[in-house]
Order: structure tokens, then C-alpha cells, then sequence
């Protein structure tokens, strides 16, 4: 299998064909293995850093459903290819694609990506966390 054939399947899936528990098994391994590398290497070129922690701590979540689980882990393992639709070292527009795939699969499961996983996100990222009071607004 080419790497192209293998993101267009990661593509596949990350739009919500059914994968089996293996494979979900294997992409959860392998995201787990290479995510947290391939970000401190890119983040300063990633615009959507935001959204890919949260969705990291989202898929790893056992309290998310498994579609939701699968859909995540292909679209996380998908942006860990260093070879895709766009390869990541073109500048300028090597994240397109991934960032495209990302909002759309957030934007899919976005009822699942909670409060928590965006904190989770925040804290790993080293942010500090939205004031949501109302003595934080205006």
C-alpha cells in the first residue's frame, strides 16, 4: 500500500466508515507512539494546534464512543503522515489538507469534544484557561 492509498483510507475513515476494534487498536497505538513527536516539531506552523490537542485527548478518552473514537484516531493519524494529499514540508500549504480533514471531523463529533478534553488541551499546550465567569467578560 502506497501512502497515498493508506491517507486516502485514513481520509475514508476519518469521514466515518466503520473500521474494525483492531484497526482502531493499531491507529490508537500508533497515535499514542507519534502524536506529541510530530507536534513539538510542527506547532509553530500549525494554526489549528487548538483543535488537534483537544481532539488527541478526546480520541484517547474511553468514555468517547467508539465511531467517534475511530473517526478521530484517523484524522490524528492522518496529520502524523509526513507523507499526504499535501506533503507537510511544502510551505505555506503543507497543513491545508490536514487542517481541511480536522475541522471537518470536529465539526462531525464536536458534541463529544468536551470542556474537558479543551482544558486538557489548554494545560498540555501550556495556555491558560478561558476566564468563563462573568467577571472575565467585558
Amino acid at each position: 500500500m502506497t501512502a497515498f492509498e493508506d491517507a486516502a483510507g485514513l481520509r475514508e475513515a476519518a469521514m466515518g466508515r466503520e473500521i474494525s476494534v483492531d484497526t482502531l487498536f493499531v491507529r490508537e497505538q500508533k497515535v499514542r507512539r507519534d502524536f506529541w513527536g510530530k507536534l513539538k516539531r510542527v506547532a509553530g506552523n500549525v494554526p489549528f494546534v487548538d483543535d488537534l490537542v483537544a481532539a488527541y485527548f478526546c480520541a484517547m478518552d474511553p468514555a468517547t464512543p467508539m465511531r467517534v473514537r475511530g473517526m478521530l484516531l484517523a484524522a490524528l493519524a492522518y496529520f502524523i503522515m509526513p507523507i499526504d494529499v499535501i506533503p507537510d514540508i511544502v510551505v505555506g500549504l503543507g497543513f491545508a489538507d490536514d487542517m481541511a480533514l480536522l475541522t471537518a471531523v470536529v465539526g462531525l463529533v464536536s458534541a463529544n469534544i468536551t470542556p474537558i478534553h479543551r482544558a486538557a488541551a489548554a494545560r498540555a499546550l501550556d495556555k491558560d484557561l478561558p476566564d468563563t465567569s462573568a467577571h472575565g467578560q467585558g
